[in-house]
């Protein structure tokens, strides 16, 4: 667990509540013992707090002892609880986030052995979990780059063949067998990808596409040595601008090409759908057509953010990814 989660500080915090209020009530009950006991010269604060702390972290001085039955029960108690406070703090919050952060897997930083004529991906998101989808239909070698680290477990969890590095930086590439790779695919923000661009163009003349979030973007990071830049936004808007010419186009006939044997398509879903009020789970769109929704337009505004429970509505234009094909059998779906 990392210590710096909001979860870990809350227990942390608890525990600490708890274990001042016993130490608070341990003192109270020292000082009325030894008022019971006529050790009125120990009937104080200091000498309380002296006697609990010293009694339960069991190193018990001797210097001053309670007597009486009640008093030696009391030693007792406060001798197994501060074993439980002490040891438990030490167990939970130092021991066992020392022993998760030492035993947990490495973190891979070089590309699988014998690894090439694969697709680099440099950064993971939904769209490139729908690429990912097709690579793995299709039986193509891909490596994904992340310096998340939690995201890069994630995708060790999945098995994904993946690697923690920084993109942009000339050795990472280079770990990641660039030199042998089939292409590039730049997938971070706009300033990290052109980063990335100019170091994988510096390395070798491997083929570079790179996804833009500006459309106002382009023309740099073909500058900086891209061979193609995809810019979702732009290839939405492109669809978008054809069906408005002409709505009575069949609803491939938008497609755009991605992705080499990978189109991008818009697909309204109509109020009289069957759809409308279920999510894309109870849909089955992946599961009866094949394709990936990666986004999807509600009035206007356009999301990535989409799952399983994503609510399907009569004004909703989904964009979905795929082959001819799956395109094809969506269609039929959902019209």
């Amino acid at each position: 667990m990392n210590a710096l989660t909001p979860g870990y500080r809350s227990s942390m915090i608890k525990y600490i509540v708890i274990a001042l209020g016993v130490i608070g009530l341990d003192v109270l009950i020292f000082i009325s013992l030894a008022k019971y006991e006529g050790q009125i010269q120990h009937a104080n604060f200091i000498d309380a707090l002296y006697w609990v702390v010293s009694t339960s972290t069991t190193v018990g001085y001797g210097d001053i002892v309670l007597i009486s039955r009640p008093g030696k029960v009391f030693a007792m108690f406060v001798q197994i609880s501060g074993i439980l406070i002490v040891f438990g703090i030490l167990i939970t919050f130092v021991i066992t986030p020392w022993f998760q952060k030492t035993m947990v897997a490495p973190l891979p930083i070089k590309a699988p052995v014998g690894i090439s004529d694969h697709i680099i991906i440099c950064g993971y998101n939904q769209l490139v979990k729908t690429l990912v989808d097709e690579l793995n239909e299709q039986d193509m070698a891909f490596l994904i780059i992340e310096n998340d680290e939690e995201m890069i477990r994630k995708l060790m969890q999945k098995q994904l063949p993946c690697m923690y590095g920084i993109a942009s930086e000339g050795n990472v590439l280079k770990h990641a067998n660039i030199t042998s790779a089939h292409f590039v695919i730049a997938n971070r923000s706009d300033e990290e990808n052109a980063h990335i661009v100019l170091t994988a163009r510096n390395i070798c003349n491997v083929k570079i596409v790179a996804i833009v979030e500006e459309a106002a973007n382009i023309k740099y990071l073909k500058y900086a040595g891209a061979d193609r830049v995809v810019s979702p936004k732009l290839v939405l808007g492109r669809v978008i601008g054809r069906k408005a010419m002409d709505p009575y186009l069949g609803a491939l006939a938008g497609a755009i090409e991605f992705f080499e044997g990978i189109s991008i398509v818009e697909f309204p879903i109509y109020p009289e759908s069957i759809l409308v009020g279920g999510t894309l789970k109870d849909a089955g769109i992946k599961e009866k057509t094949g394709v990936n929704v990666i986004g999807i337009r509600k009035g206007g505004s356009l999301t990535f953010d989409v799952g399983p429970e994503t609510i399907l509505k009569g004004n909703s234009v989904l964009l979905a990814t795929g082959k001819t094909e799956q395109l094809s059998k969506l269609k039929e779906l959902i019209h």
